[in-house]
């Protein structure tokens, strides 16, 4: 540890570390606009002004930039030296001399980095008077928008744009003395990082469009800490709330995890909490020729008590989407034996692999983090940029840990980042991508491998077996497929942090194997191999750990005579064809569906109770890592609501939104009689705990309700909140009770203990004189490393080192081409291809329609042009893993998006994708408006035709 003299007064430092960072990290106040945690240095707004001085008798010194300035053993600075004050506060001058006077306006004010630094410099008055530049603002989509008069050159959105997110449509334009940070043109932004410039951003340049559409002032937000639901990583939120909707979502540092960033998913796909599809209220019918009708909480419990009086038998189906105590109460509700995970046998296979993988092999997984050090990477068989979006910006930092090395022996410190890069030059750390198609990092990728899952698995195997002689030899392969095994072994055998990276979502299990298999050679080899799965939702592995059959062994279990289905958060026609799903709906007498978006299997149930949201609730979710994650409610839902839709004056009708564990409470009491069996969420966690020996950790991930710090608890609204009377002074002029929560440390009010809670309860980033997202510094025991106490999140899966695998013996034969028939290929969007994201307008608007996917050769030899309409017919064989005879579903005109279906046929726009692999098609998963052919489990094979205009359809 070296020791630094500032002011006089001696503090430990990190040796070589830049000075602005350590100044930071020792609590001083030091103003900056361009240096960034993440980014580095680069020394371009001159803001972090100090006096260096040479030695103690020095009394003159010298200005320097701390940011760019190493903490060396016995420096002495000055951060109060009056030279260097009036310095920073003559650079803030002239940085304000064209920002214009639009503070009371602007969306960034109150949170905004530059009134904090003004501040703080002492810049009070402005003395120009003269006319201001002004610049024209771009239309850059959907989600940020652009106010580029506000800009102060910082060059911080172009440095993580293009130089972190791997962006490259925004840049700094340049004309004589004009900086102008855009597009080329007016247009949607690329990348899918770009909603961080708001974060970024330390001005109003670019801010949340989403937010415009029902802005509220920043500490009118309600706010608790949350995990987002929109993919498997855990990634951890800030959501927003005012008027009972709720109206953005910022970025909740997790050092292990998301660190600084969220994907645009994340960042954008809250709204569903808002959309026009919630379930506000028990809706009931009799008998099934009845349209569903509201129907009161009461009601809709009596009935559920009628149809449980006299003994009926109940099956559970649970959810990947659904917390661990929801999916925990249901299978408590139904029995073990009588629950069901609510995904298809070929899903419930890969999960239940990929979390034996990880329980029973040497290859523990990284954390995000961990990933971003990792220096060797293999990517087997998982678009990561679209299935685990945080997971490719990871990557894109991976690939700068060995050519870091020649910045180091030049001498150039790692957070001098302009100079790392000019060192770097176009350098990458070895990173091979082996995928069904291109992806959105190959832009940085030392090799890429395109073919079906079988060809995938049979490259990882190859991989193996160049590592480990004792691992299965894979016959048959093509010449160029075994040089690069070959290569591939050679780079990760070499490397210090070797990673190997694979998922479901090429939906093949020998593919989840041969990554297994790679990792387990390196581990037989002594390195210190890791291994990373991606899976699809935000509690696959938490609810695969639960224990459960699929909803192939439900319908079994169905035709076994049961009486009532109860569903929970689970659309079944996204998880398995319409024809198996219709059957299994068919058998139940009853349906009961706790949710709270309707959908079609909702439209079939006979009761729907309206379960609350993540931003309404609470719960624990396990990340792809398996680490346990706690999730709080951030406002008490409502039911309709009436008047402006922006909610300025809303008036509420009563509603029945509750956690869907509360709901199956309710309908044991009112079914069984079991009064009182769980009163707080507590309750059920423990009993999960009890219950489950291997989900014991999930009672550590955060603090329980009776957490106090000095006796109070920690308030969800900030200290500067305002309106609670004005908020229902339409009802009543007296400020209504708050909502007590029974369930957590925290408090529906702005009062209670207004220090720093531990790292699982903070609400928000906020310190005197740091209203910006910047005041995460003072969370952090040093700046850029974990939170003060340690990052959230409890870990339930625990390798075992040293342990020799045995390795996996299935070799999948190779791929052969069928004449007339192509393979269908299962190809991810981040927009669109999640289920509640979609329900975002904005992510609507940017979400990819449906299509079909070809190689342009295949194309040209079925005599199509991109743009043409073909017609796919699957085969509803045995190893399609597709029945849809019988099928029918209506699809709206509006949802459809230009696919027509009946049957096992369907009509959709051709799009060229070259890198598929002859005699392979690629189809949209996920999407919306592909009507049935939305649950087909992919890879299948089909058969293609070109659509004639202006003719029918066959069949």
């Amino acid at each position: 540890m070296t020791t630094i003299h500032i002011d006089n007064r001696p503090y430990p430092a990190k040796d070589g570390e830049n000075l602005l960072q350590e100044c930071l990290s020792l609590g001083f106040n030091l103003p900056y606009f361009c240096w960034h945690p993440a980014l580095g240095a680069v020394g371009a707004c001159r803001q972090c002004a100090i006096k260096q001085f040479k030695n103690e008798e020095d009394k003159h010194g010298k200005i320097v930039m701390a940011c760019m300035t190493a903490a060396k053993d016995g420096i002495r600075i000055s951060i109060d030296d009056p030279e260097a004050r009036e310095f920073r506060a003559s650079v803030a001058e002239w940085l304000m001399v064209n920002h214009p006077h639009d503070c009371p306006v602007c969306d960034e004010g109150g949170e905004c980095h530059l009134q904090d630094m003004t501040v703080m410099n002492g810049h009070i008055y402005r003395r120009y008077h003269g006319r201001k530049r002004t610049f024209h603002n771009q239309n850059l989509g959907p989600l940020v928008n652009h106010e580029m008069n506000r800009c102060i050159q910082c060059y911080r959105c172009t440095r993580f744009y293009r130089e972190y997110a791997g962006g490259r449509d925004l840049d700094a334009l340049v004309l004589r003395n004009q900086v102008y940070f855009g597009r080329h043109e007016d247009g949607v932004l690329e990348n899918e990082f770009s909603g961080n410039l708001v974060e970024i951003c330390p001005t109003g340049v670019f801010t949340d469009k989403t937010l415009k559409r029902h802005y509220t002032r920043k500490w009118d937000l309600q706010t608790a800490p949350s995990v987002c639901v929109h993919c498997g990583l855990g990634c951890n939120t800030i959501p927003g709330e005012r008027y009972g909707t709720l109206r953005r979502i910022r970025n909740r540092f997790n050092g292990a995890v998301n660190g600084y960033f969220l994907c645009d998913r994340g960042r954008y796909g809250y709204e569903f909490v808002n959309s026009g599809r919630r379930v506000r209220q028990p809706l009931l019918r009799k008998n099934r020729t009845q349209l569903l009708q509201p129907a009161s909480k009461r009601g809709a419990l009596q009935h559920l008590g009628e149809m449980l009086s006299a003994g009926a038998r109940v099956i559970g189906i649970g959810s990947p989407r659904a917390s661990i105590e929801a999916n925990f109460a249901l299978r408590t509700l139904v029995g073990r034996d009588q629950f069901y995970l609510g995904i298809s046998e070929r899903d419930l296979r890969l999960l239940a692999s990929v979390l034996d993988i990880l329980k029973k092999g040497p290859a523990r997984t990284p954390s995000l983090h961990e990933v971003e050090l990792a220096d060797a990477v293999l990517v087997l068989g998982e678009d990561v940029a679209n299935t685990a979006p945080r997971l490719g910006l990871a990557l894109r930092q991976s690939v700068r840990r060995q050519p870091e090395e020649i910045a180091k022996k030049m001498g150039i410190p790692l957070w001098n980042d302009h100079a790392v890069r000019e060192a770097m030059q176009e350098e990458h750390g070895p990173l091979f991508i082996a995928t069904l198609a291109n992806t959105r990092i190959d832009d940085i990728a030392t090799r890429t491998f395109r073919g079906p899952p079988a060809e995938l698995a049979r490259l990882g195997l190859t991989i193996a077996h160049a590592l480990d002689p004792i691992a299965p030899q894979v016959p048959g392969l093509s010449n160029t497929a075994q040089a690069l095994a070959g290569a591939i072994a050679e780079k990760l055998k070499a490397a210090e942090r070797p990673l190997v990276i694979s998922g479901i979502g090429c939906g093949d299990k020998a593919v989840v194997e041969a990554a297994a298999n790679v990792t387990w050679a390196l581990c037989n080899m002594g390195r210190p191999a890791e291994l990373c799965y991606v899976v699809p939702e935000c509690n696959s592995l938490g609810a695969t750990m639960l224990g459960g059959g699929s909803l192939e062994t439900a319908l079994e279990a169905m035709n076994d005579a049961a009486d009532i289905l109860v569903i929970l958060e689970n659309d079944l026609y996204r998880r398995a064809d319409a024809a198996l799903v219709d059957r299994l709906l068919a058998a139940a007498r009853h349906i009961v569906m706790i949710d709270h978006i309707k959908h079609a299997t909702s439209a079939k149930a006979d009761v729907v109770l309206p379960a609350a949201a993540f931003a309404e609730a609470d719960g624990t979710l396990v990340n792809n890592e398996g680490r346990a994650q706690r999730f709080f409610q951030v406002f008490v839902p409502r039911g309709e609501i009436e008047g402006d839709i922006r909610g300025d004056t809303p008036r509420d009708i009563p509603g029945d939104i509750q956690e869907s564990w509360r709901w199956m409470r309710d309908i044991m009491v009112v079914g069984r009689g079991d009064e009182g069996q769980w009163s707080s969420l507590d309750d059920v966690t423990a009993a999960c705990a009890a219950a489950i020996p291997s989900l014991e950790p999930i009672l550590r991930a955060a603090p329980s309700a009776a957490f106090r710090m000095d006796g109070q608890k920690i308030p969800r609204e900030s200290h500067r909140y305002s309106g609670r009377t004005a908020m229902h002074a339409n009802v009543s002029i007296h400020e209504p009770e708050q909502p007590q929560d029974l369930d957590t440390a925290l408090a529906f009010s702005m009062e209670g203990y207004a220090g720093h809670p531990p790292p699982s309860l903070i609400p928000r980033f906020w310190a005197p004189g740091w209203n910006s997202i910047q005041a995460l510094n003072k969370f952090q025991d040093e700046v850029g490393g974990p939170l003060s106490g340690g990052d959230p999140g409890e870990p339930l899966i625990e390798p075992t080192p040293g342990k020799k695998a045995a390795y996996f013996e299935n070799i999948p034969a190779g791929f052969e081409p069928r004449v007339g028939e192509w393979l269908l290929l299962p190809l991810h969007h981040i927009f669109g291809s999640e289920e509640l994201s979609i329900l975002a307008p904005g992510i609507a608007e940017l979400s990819v329609q449906p299509y079909l996917a070809l190689n342009p050769e295949d194309a040209s030899n079925l005599g199509l042009t991109a743009g043409d309409e073909v017609q796919l017919r699957l085969r509803p064989e045995a190893d399609a893993q597709v029945d849809v005879k019988d099928a029918q579903v209506d699809v709206k005109a509006d949802d459809s998006a230009n696919v027509t279906t009946t049957a096992e046929i369907f009509r959709l726009p051709l799009r060229f994708e070259p890198e598929l692999l002859h005699g392979t098609a690629g189809l949209p998963a996920g999407l919306t408006g592909m009507g049935n052919l939305g649950g087909v489990a992919l890879p299948a094979w089909g058969e293609l035709k070109k659509v004639e205009k202006g003719k029918q359809m066959e069949g």
